[in-house]
């Protein structure tokens, strides 16, 4: 799939599967929209892409807050021209390991609104004006845990996620728009902390797969980058 001259939005482009995401996309002609915190969250990442001829803006949002996210929608469309093509929705919060039965209320909260409902809104925004078009690619970035309660807020964000993505398959089928998941498998980022198996530079190639996809793949479907890695 040809990709170049494509605008991409990446969610949480300062670090991690992000940063990577976003590298692959500009060596591949993207023009890339970065999403941070604070734009000096990605002054480096911009730094470098610029430098290798990448046409680059920086975005910032707190996701966690409604207004900002609806600040940053606006943002986007402004630069983009209402124009986006591909969104990698890959920014996430993962709230403190606890015992079982006692996560509170507050991490539920703002776990749904960073890994749930600020993508779902990103999508909402942005998938319209593709299907307008013609041409989308969309990536949900998802993950593989599974019991374990101590991380429930988290893992029940990542599932209504899941849910968002497969029960817009049938809005979507027979379109050149594409809506599906990664599962970036656990790696040594700040999210999956230092004993995670896996190396951050394993994402790719795989982390690229749901963004290179022919229209006749489809939508709804999970992908897993560890499938793509090379081990040693």
């Amino acid at each position: 799939m040809d990709i170049q001259q494509k605008t991409a939005l990446v969610t949480g482009a300062s670090r991690g599967v992000g940063m990577r995401v976003a590298r692959a996309l500009a060596d591949r002609g993207c023009h890339l929209i970065l999403h941070s915190r604070n734009t000096a969250g990605t002054d480096a990442l911009a730094a470098q892409l610029k430098k290798q001829g990448a046409r680059v803006h920086q975005v910032a949002a707190e996701l966690a807050d409604p207004d900002a996210l609806e600040s940053l929608i606006a943002e986007v469309k402004d630069v983009c021209g209402g124009k986006l093509d591909i969104l990698y929705n890959n920014a996430a919060v993962m709230t403190p390991y606890l015992s079982r039965f006692t996560v509170p209320a507050s991490d539920y909260a703002v776990s749904f609104q960073v890994n749930a409902i600020a993508p779902a809104k990103l999508c909402d925004a942005f998938i319209p004006g593709m299907l307008e078009r013609g041409w989308g690619r969309v990536v949900n970035v998802t993950s593989g845990i599974a019991d374990q309660p101590e991380l429930m807020a988290y893992s029940c964000s990542k599932a209504a996620l899941d849910r968002y993505v497969r029960d817009m398959v049938p809005t979507l089928k027979g379109t050149n728009v594409l809506m599906n998941l990664l599962d970036p498998g656990w790696l040594r980022t700040d999210l999956g902390g230092p004993d995670a198996p896996n190396d951050p530079d394993s994402v790719l190639p795989g982390a690229l797969v749901p963004v290179l996809l022919d229209q006749e793949a489809g939508s709804g479907k999970l992908y897993r980058a560890q499938d793509y890695a090379q081990k040693p």
